[in-house]
């Protein structure tokens, strides 16, 4: 199902992509967005549904969403080309899902992701700002990054 707090269309080309890579990341791109006013797209790491799944997401998801809950924000997991991880995360209820890979098994994804209210996008959208090389940065450090990153 859909998340309720979801108010952004990824696809919206105005909303900055954020990659994140734990919960520090989310809370402080949230945070940032939501004093900027601004709607703002999360995404995960390359194939993290892949390597991390599902479950890790919605773990750094839901608890940024309840510490900013006024941020205007869309969640995408990017699940490379594997369908089956794919398939998993839209049955786990993930928001968003990025999939690559055969055509006629992403148009059978896409029937189902919608089903469950779940956004399926086909190509990993451009990163606004990458969080990795800020891994271990303070909560400041990556307030003061995603701010610049949202203000450009």
């Amino acid at each position: 199902m859909k998340s309720p707090h979801s108010s952004v269309a990824c696809t919206e080309a105005y909303a900055p992509v954020i990659v994140i890579h734990r919960l520090a990341h989310a809370v402080a791109a949230l945070s940032e967005a939501a004093a900027a006013a601004r709607p703002v797209v999360l995404l995960s790491a390359p194939a993290a549904g892949v390597s991390a799944g599902a479950g890790w997401f919605r773990e750094i998801i839901e608890p940024a969403r309840r510490a900013v809950p006024q941020a205007l924000v869309t969640t995408l997991l990017d699940c490379g080309d594997d369908t089956g991880m794919a398939q998993a995360a839209i049955r786990a209820g993930v928001e968003g899902v990025v999939l690559t890979g055969r055509p006629e098994v992403m148009a059978r994804l896409a029937e189902i992701a919608v089903q469950r209210g779940v956004n399926l996008v086909f190509e990993r959208p451009v990163a606004t700002l990458d969080l990795a090389s800020q891994f271990f940065a303070s909560p400041e450090a990556l307030r003061e990054c995603c701010a610049i990153a949202l203000a450009s």
